[in-house]
């Protein structure tokens, strides 16, 4: 009897190999189309169970098997096992087709729905990073940068400051591309079709998660990129990087962002940088040391001269507003403020630019009013400046909004407008240095 029993078994399983080998090119594409046909009619049921057969028999048959595959695993039939699977099945079969974002959205699941550890987790995210850091959802570059934060901050400094550079220039491509697109669509928003007002939107939106995501980088390595780590590190690995422009340029932007150019140390770096790499960004920087050095004339001639080697609008923004940051420094604020408007002209919906003014003006508080309702009304010329960051560059508005909400709650009280017999909803124009007429406010 058992001899029997295992006999038909035997029989069966060949039966089924058999079957399963003679499923043609064409079945698979009925059942593809068929799948394909109740997905796209939202018959899910229906799609199921062709699509399992495809997973099963066709599993090379198209990368829409997957793609669409996805949605009914997680989104429909919310089954983990069968969700991993499409993913590593897909990974496996189209190992070419757009890994980086695969390996990406793989780690989204399995982190969202709390899957794999965190171990796992992140050495999916970085296969995704290795493969196009570009093709890695937003919040999955800041995990990744957190996970190498965390597994290097004291044993590796440097290796977490190379991976905050690498992560930053891939978060500044993505932006600046969304930066031309809202530039060019917003030169013709009166008359955008329904398609433009949506692609609109996506750029608003995906522009505005960039954002956030480089202010919770900066959050990161501040922790750690201190002047007082900085200078001896750099100073460690100057000789053997004298000549490498790419390890100059990010030791020079980081030591001017974390304000350490008072340090000799910065004036080496930078000298180095513009030899080894004679561009505008270098002629910049080396601007800023020559005005330190009391070389106002030698400063202009290289602040021009790196302006008019870029040819982008964009840099030459983002350049101006350097030149800004450097003569605030200095103690120059209304240079600092001509500069940035200047950076506005080549680039309208610079947002960085206005909220730079605006730290400008609430720096000047007590200086430009000689009563508490004349130095509220800095903040009201402050809080114009935040709002107008943040309506014109949407990468910017999360942090915008928290400089909204500081000048806003400083704007002169109704009894302050009282106390000073001034008209509410009239104009006032504010002393020193900023001179700008605002409005008083009605509330």
């Amino acid at each position: 009897m058992k001899k029997i029993t295992f006999l038909l078994a035997a029989m069966l399983f060949i039966t089924t190999v058999k079957t399963n080998a003679q499923v043609s090119k064409t079945d698979c594409e009925i059942k593809y189309n068929l799948f394909s046909g109740d997905y796209k009619s939202k018959k899910y049921d229906d799609a199921y169970t062709n699509w399992i057969f495809l997973l099963d028999n066709c599993k090379d048959l198209s990368v829409n098997i997957y793609k669409l595959g996805s949605n009914l695993a997680e989104d429909v039939r919310k089954d983990p096992v069968l969700a991993k699977r499409v993913y590593e099945q897909r990974l496996e079969v189209f190992p070419n087709s757009n890994p980086a974002k695969v390996h990406s959205d793989y780690a989204s699941y399995l982190y969202k729905n709390k899957l794999a550890d965190d171990n796992t987790i992140f050495s999916i995210l970085e296969k995704a990073y290795k493969i196009d850091p570009t093709k890695m959802g937003v919040k999955n570059l800041y995990l990744y940068f957190q996970g190498v934060t965390d597994r290097n901050k004291d044993a590796n400094p440097q290796l977490v400051f190379d991976t905050y550079d690498n992560v930053l220039e891939n978060v500044n491509i993505k932006l600046e591309g969304y930066a031309k697109k809202l530039v060019e669509l917003r030169k013709d928003s009166v008359n955008l079709d329904k398609r433009g007002l949506g692609r609109l939107r996506a750029y608003k939106i995906n522009s505005k998660a960039l954002g956030t995501v480089e202010g919770g980088l900066d959050n990161i390595i501040s922790e750690i990129a201190t002047c007082e780590r900085l200078i001896p590190l750099y100073q460690r690995d100057f000789e053997a990087n004298k000549t490498d422009a790419v390890w100059l340029k990010r030791a020079v932007s980081r030591m001017f962002n974390k304000g350490c150019q008072t340090d000799p140390l910065f004036e080496k770096l930078v000298r180095a940088y513009a030899e080894a790499s004679p561009s505008p960004e270098a002629y910049s920087f080396l601007a800023n040391v020559l005005e330190d050095n009391g070389d106002s004339a030698g400063a202009n001639d290289m602040r021009e001269k790196s302006f008019s080697l870029e040819t982008d609008p964009l840099k030459k923004a983002k350049y101006k507003l350097k030149f800004a940051q450097a003569a605030r420094d200095r103690g120059q604020l209304s240079k600092a403020r001509s500069l940035a408007r200047e950076a506005i002209k080549f680039n309208p919906n610079f947002g960085r630019a206005y909220l730079f003014i605006a730290t400008l003006y609430q720096s000047s508080v007590n200086n430009c009013g000689e009563n508490l309702f004349e130095k509220r009304m800095v903040y009201v010329a402050a809080l114009n400046m935040a709002r107008k960051a943040s309506s014109v560059d949407p990468s910017i508005s999360s942090r915008a909004r928290k400089y909204i909400s500081i000048y806003r709650q400083n704007v002169p009280s109704q009894k302050d407008i009282f106390n000073a017999t001034a008209t509410p909803g009239g104009k006032f124009t504010i002393k020193c240095w900023i001179g700008e007429t605002v409005r008083i406010p009605n509330k």
